[in-house]
């Protein structure tokens, strides 16, 4: 699970590794070992794709379909949603499952072999949320430490688990008061996390870098069609705006083509703009 045997497989006998992270963890911390033991005492994942049984599909999970998205392979819940973030090259940067309670997103990350990445990106989280005005608190989950924050558009959870060169962070985002320990919303969220499967790879990427999203088939041309769309009424409506700069000729002309054809934009509310400006694309499962 988590990479923890292949860790032990391949390091176990190099001198003074563990001794060297649990001298490291109780300078820094003393509560940090217990983190991260407290990951051994999960019933599941989220699991390492090579710990699985070789030619396992790993689209089946324990109580449904994962989604392949490349780096992760994530379960989706009864009657969830896709959203997908898309980066300003156009590339995927993000995939959410929307709940009925709330957004779920899972991304994996590049780590060291070494444990300990979580506890670094936890307490980054922590202060960057507090300089925002949030009000923060670190909890105990399955996995070890979780920071939740409460801010005024939504109460937000981070949760983390190390594994073998990566790290799994679970994004839950909730209506105020819905996003505690006992919700119905971190339940399903921690649901996700326990069958969800890391594809690590063997790309040597830097520490904390974003392990590449890559969107199914089916998907992936959903979210062209729907672009296409939205440039063509983009493109159509654009004609309007300089016509009138232009010599207007002494009878009535039919405007361009393209604005002849060109429709309302029924597209339109399927796309919006995410916090961080990024376009984020609807799509219905």
């Amino acid at each position: 699970m988590f990479g923890r045997r292949k860790k032990q497989e391949t390091e176990d006998d190099r001198p003074g590794f563990f001794e060297d992270a649990e001298t490291d963890a109780a300078d820094e911390d003393t509560d940090f070992e217990d983190d991260y033991d407290a990951v051994s005492e999960v019933n599941g994942g989220p699991y390492d794709a090579d710990d699985l049984e070789s030619g396992a599909d790993l689209t089946v999970g324990e109580v449904g379909t994962r989604l392949d998205l490349g780096s992760v392979l994530v379960p989706m819940p009864q009657g969830a949603q896709l959203q997908v973030e898309m980066a300003p090259d156009g590339s995927p940067q993000a995939v959410h499952l929307v709940t009925q309670h709330g957004r779920v997103t899972v991304a994996a990350y590049a780590a060291p072999k070494s444990p300990g990445q979580w506890r670094e990106v936890a307490g980054d989280l922590a202060e960057s949320l507090r300089n925002d005005n949030a009000t923060v608190s670190v909890e105990s989950g399955p996995w070890g430490r979780e920071v939740f924050a409460v801010t005024p558009n939504a109460d937000l959870r981070f949760i983390g688990v190390d594994g073998y060169r990566w790290m799994v962070r679970c994004v839950v985002a909730g209506p105020s008061g819905g996003n505690t320990a006992d919700s119905e919303l971190v339940a399903t969220a921690r649901a996700i996390l326990r069958d969800t499967v890391v594809k690590r790879g063997n790309e040597p990427n830097p520490v904390r870098t974003p392990l590449p999203v890559v969107l199914p088939e089916a998907l992936a041309q959903q979210l062209a069609a729907a672009h296409q769309q939205q440039l063509a009424q983009q493109q159509g409506a654009a004609p309007q705006q300089p016509a009138p700069q232009q010599p207007a000729p002494q009878q009535p002309a039919p405007g361009p083509q393209g604005e002849q054809q060109a429709s309302p934009a029924p597209a339109q509310p399927q796309q919006r703009r995410g916090e961080s400006g990024s376009a984020m694309q609807q799509l219905g499962r």
